[in-house]
């Protein structure tokens, strides 16, 4: 009775020691693809425009695990860089044109707390896409136009597969001066996300 008491006190100590070793190997959410779904609300905050913008942007983003650790701290705090690339879906509420389809590319960087479960994010890039311009004095002059946007925030993870991200975000739409006027759209607001991490 003794050696079978044994053997199954050993036997659940391993078990608690195995699980103990994979919760340790549990990797860090910087370090796992992800990708998200993001939607927010922005509104013209520049005068190169008549027309007075609201614009609702949708992205369908990825991001690379963190190629770069800027720096880390004993305590477990890290400042990462990612790949992100989204594609963006705008619907324009306010404007002569109806809505705007592109891709876009950035780097990410996150300051992660130790815990974790927070982070601080910045991110700065841009892309191309397609609206339908409509030919009008202060509108798009063309269809294809280029975007710049940028967005600083707090993303929370959930659980180590799910996270909550809210940002302030701006974009600016532009074709470059190809067209004649070449009137722009600036527009600032908020962006609100889901990630999950790939399995």
């Amino acid at each position: 009775m003794t050696t079978r008491r044994s053997r199954w006190l050993a036997a659940a100590g391993l078990a608690l020691g195995l699980a103990s070793g994979a919760q340790a190997q549990v990797p860090h959410p910087a370090d796992r693809w992800e990708y998200a779904i993001e939607a927010g609300s922005t509104a013209k905050v520049k005068d190169n425009s008549p027309f007075d913008y609201r614009i609702a942007p949708f992205h369908l983003a990825w991001r690379s695990p963190a190629f770069w650790d800027i720096w880390q701290s004993s305590q477990g705090a890290r400042l990462t860089v990612r790949h992100r690339i989204s594609v963006l879906a705008e619907a324009i509420s306010k404007g002569p044109e109806t809505h705007y389809v592109a891709v876009q590319g950035a780097p990410v960087f996150e300051l992660w707390a130790p815990d974790r479960r927070n982070a601080a994010f910045f991110e700065i890039g841009g892309g191309f896409g397609f609206l339908d311009s409509r030919g009008v004095t202060g509108g798009q002059g063309q269809d294809l136009a280029f975007n710049w946007y940028t967005q600083g925030g707090w993303r929370h993870q959930l659980t180590n597969d799910v996270a909550v991200t809210t940002a302030l975000y701006f974009t600016h739409h532009s074709n470059l001066g190809m067209t004649d006027p070449n009137p722009g759209i600036d527009v600032l607001g908020v962006n609100f996300g889901v990630a999950w991490a790939f399995k």
